[in-house]
């Protein structure tokens, strides 16, 4: 069983830190480096979802129900 052939279940795709192809135990990464200054830049803010106001959707509070 040592001679037996791995099927990768995910493609081999560039590191979205350093553009290296990536690794399967450090899958989308291509090392734990890349990982570690991924979530960092989670951690510290960097990356963010931007937030979208609507002003007009404001619900109304002044108690006006007839």
């Amino acid at each position: 069983m040592a001679d037996a052939k791995v099927t990768r279940l995910r493609p081999v795709r560039p590191c979205p830190i350093c553009g290296k192809p990536s690794v399967q135990a450090f899958h989308p990464f291509c090392s734990s480096r890349c990982a570690d200054i991924d979530l960092n830049r989670w951690l510290t803010g960097a990356y963010a979802i931007p937030e979208e106001r609507d002003e007009e959707r404001k619900t109304p509070d002044d108690g006006d129900d007839q």
